[in-house]
C-alpha cells in the first residue's frame, strides 16, 4: 500500500506544476497575440504620420499594471512594451 503522506504532496505539486505550464502556455499565446496587434498599431500610426511610439499611451499601460500588480508589474509592463514595440 502506498504512502499517502508523501505521495499526496507530490501529486499536488505535480497537478500544480501542469497547470501552470498550460497557464504559461497561454500567456505566451496572449503576449504573442499582443504582439501582432501592437504591430497593426504601430503600422498604422506610421502609415497616418504619426511617430512609431506614443508614450503618453505608454504611461498609461505602465500605471494599469503597476495598479494592478504593484512595483512588480511596471516591470512586467516594461518587459511587454519592449516586446511589442521594440527598444526605444
Amino acid at each position: 500500500m502506498a504512502d499517502l503522506t508523501t505521495t499526496a504532496p507530490e501529486a499536488t505539486i505535480a497537478d500544480a506544476r501542469a497547470r501552470i505550464d498550460a497557464l504559461d502556455d497561454r500567456i505566451i499565446g496572449l503576449i504573442q497575440e499582443r504582439m501582432a496587434v501592437s504591430a497593426v498599431v504601430q503600422q498604422t500610426r506610421i502609415a497616418a504620420g504619426g511617430r512609431r511610439v506614443n508614450l503618453s499611451r505608454e504611461m498609461e499601460v505602465l500605471g494599469h499594471y503597476s495598479e494592478a500588480l504593484g512595483k512588480p508589474g511596471t516591470s512586467l509592463a516594461m518587459t511587454l512594451l519592449e516586446l511589442c514595440r521594440g527598444r526605444i
